[in-house]
């Protein structure tokens, strides 16, 4: 037993199972019950939108953040990596940020290293998400670009290239 008390494989499968909701939850579009994976007084540290406290925090943050664009448009979130240190009850891993095909059969994806502090019974009291939000976002437009390009970028995906293009570079801008 760890000196946490909890052991490798219990906060294994307590993400693996937060994992799979995840999936779940973009698939549906419904990401109201994400935060039910933290304890009630968990923190969520999120580099680029700031730091949210207690379920009702995290949830509002998660819905309004994966339910617009572009978050509602990534499609899988697979782990490239995980680690655990059970006597610090934590599990660190790489998260792949996945975009459908733009229409062109290209992928675009951006990964964030996630440190996770298990706190049991399924649940996590802390998570920190560690990226680079202007890779993030560099990327996004590149898949926006091409989107666009296939008469697949959506009005909302529009107005983010409107809002942010020009910021981050002249490669995508807004269209006419």
């Amino acid at each position: 037993m760890s000196t946490s008390g909890f052991r490798t494989e219990e906060i294994v499968e307590a993400y693996a199972a937060m994992h799979r909701c995840v999936q779940g939850y973009a698939d549906s579009g419904d990401w109201t019950p994400f935060a039910e994976h933290f304890t009630p007084d968990a923190t969520y540290v999120e580099h680029a939108f700031g730091t949210f406290r207690g379920r009702e925090e995290i949830r509002a943050w998660s819905v309004r953040t994966m339910t617009s664009f572009p978050g509602s448009v990534m499609t899988g979130f697979p782990l490239a990596w995980q680690v655990v240190d059970a006597d610090a009850a934590r599990l660190v891993c790489e998260v792949r940020n996945l975009m459908p095909d733009p229409g062109d059969g290209s992928r675009h994806e951006e990964s964030n290293l996630t440190i996770m502090t298990y706190a049991g019974d399924g649940l996590f009291s802390r998570e920190e998400d560690v990226y680079n939000p202007m890779r993030f976002a560099r990327m996004t437009l590149r898949w926006a670009e091409v989107a666009r390009a296939h008469g697949r970028l959506s009005a909302e995906g529009e107005a983010y290239v409107a809002q942010y293009g020009a910021m981050l570079g002249p490669r995508v801008t807004p269209s006419a």
